[in-house]
């Protein structure tokens, strides 16, 4: 087992990381920028160091300075945490070559899957369902238009790098697909420093569902279930939760099953969340396959009693998985609520500041991960989110029941919170019966 760990993110994931390894008795050093200098999590690491301004592109994403404080602070692994590096397949090998062990797949297998257009092959080459679309990238316009017109309007341009919502667009027309592909093309040029798009048949209304899977270096993948992402606003998750309502078992049973049979496909290793879209027929199409623990993997640990951080760090270390598939059986329910800085008036605007009050909901079943506190300042470099809500019961209703009051609790004063907006999807009738597709909040509130 490894003595040191350096943790390379910042917030929330960081402290969830460094708590995760004091738990198991190694020590952590922390990295972070200007902006989060004093930080009070970073006081739960044994050492921290500066990696840079607060610029994400001068601290946290500079390869050279995050190998440079990992040397300094003599450790033999590192954990990415999500975002920044987590899925940056350079950053993998040069930890490796430096005799440092990243805490995640290898750097072939994070370019096979990260690249959409590659995983879309493999998935079709061990029948997982695929959406229909190209059957590579389309580099014109009117390679574009010829696929659009052999699978039928609406299509979806996606990036084949990155993620996050950031070089998709949705075209209803032929007019529309020709502005819609160089614009998802310069999008994902900037965003990926890749311009590659690929189309898929645009699946109207859909569910989003992920799995998420644990592989070690032993042949051994298991699932973890489902959980249920559908309820997002331009495809940035608000609320998961486990098990997915109104998902039959049958349905159920298939999409993990096919989640085990492309990771071992990939010869994948660690943690991994393969994604899929439901249509209203209840079929499901594969959409990607993400490098990474996932935001929303504490929604698993509730149901399945299986710490992922701790679980990645053992397989990292070479240990075989001490669970097997018959093993993981879930219990109860739970959900998720991201709590962003955000104005939910004013279109989600960021909402950046100095928290001045802070009250964490309690009770049974009820936690918060979160790195915030009264004085700490949100900064307007990184991600608005400044924690997750989350809640464990014996059943979705009783589970719903339970965030809202969580919700009623959880007081944040000096900045605007998704709060209420959250409080209303949770009210909303779409919500509590399951009825929910991915253009539920657009089409319920198209101002924001």
């Amino acid at each position: 087992m490894f003595k040191r760990i350096l943790v390379a993110n910042r917030g929330e994931i960081a402290l969830r990381i460094i708590r995760a390894c004091r738990e198991m008795g190694i020590e952590t050093v922390a990295i972070f920028s200007e902006a989060d200098r004093g930080a009070a999590y970073l006081e739960l690491a044994d050492e921290a160091y500066c990696v840079g301004p607060a610029k994400a592109s001068e601290s946290y994403l500079r390869v050279d300075r995050v190998i440079s404080a990992a040397e300094i602070g003599n450790v033999q692994a590192i954990h990415p945490g999500y975002g920044f590096l987590a899925e940056n397949p350079y950053f993998a090998d040069v930890c490796r070559s430096c005799q440092i062990e990243f805490i995640g797949p290898t750097h072939e297998v994070m370019s096979l899957v990260g690249d959409k257009n590659a995983a879309r092959k493999l998935a079709r080459e061990h029948d997982v369902p695929v959406v229909p679309g190209s059957d590579g990238l389309v580099g014109t316009v009117d390679e574009a238009l010829a696929v659009a017109r052999g699978i039928g309007f609406p299509v979806l341009i996606k990036a084949a790098a990155g993620g996050g919502g950031r070089g998709m667009r949705v075209a209803l027309t032929e007019e529309a697909l020709r502005n819609a592909v160089q614009q998802a093309q310069a999008e994902a040029d900037a965003a990926f420093g890749n311009a590659d798009v690929y189309l898929e048949k645009y699946i109207e209304h859909p569910r989003h569902i992920e799995v998420q899977i644990l592989a070690d270096a032993h042949g051994n993948v298991v699932h973890l279930w489902e959980r249920d992402c559908t309820t997002q606003r331009r495809h940035q998750k608000l609320i998961e939760e486990s098990p997915a309502p109104n998902l039959d078992q049958a349905t159920r049973q298939a999409l993990c099953e096919a989640a085990v049979r492309l990771a071992k496909a990939a010869n994948y290793l660690n943690a991994g969340t393969v994604e899929f879209i439901v249509d209203r027929q209840g079929r499901f199409y594969f959409i990607e396959l993400n490098a990474r623990i996932q935001v929303e993997h504490p929604v698993t640990e509730l149901v399945t009693g299986i710490d992922l951080i701790k679980a990645q760090i053992r397989i990292a270390a070479g240990e075989p998985l001490a669970f097997g598939q018959e093993d993981i059986q879930p219990r109860g329910a739970a959900i998720e609520c991201r709590i962003n800085a955000e104005d939910t008036g004013r279109n989600f605007r960021p909402s950046p500041g100095r928290i001045e009050q802070i009250h964490v909901p309690g009770g049974f079943g009820t936690r918060f991960d979160s790195h915030v506190h009264p004085g700490y300042v949100v900064s307007p470099h990184y991600d608005s989110m400044l924690g997750k809500l989350l809640v464990h019961q014996p059943t979705r209703p009783e589970a719903i029941a339970a965030m809202k009051r969580a919700l009623q609790e959880l007081r944040i004063e000096g900045v605007k919170t998704t709060v209420p907006r959250l409080a209303e999807i949770l009210d909303h009738p779409a919500f509590t019966e399951g009825r929910m597709d991915t253009t539920f909040l657009e089409r319920t509130w198209p101002s924001g």
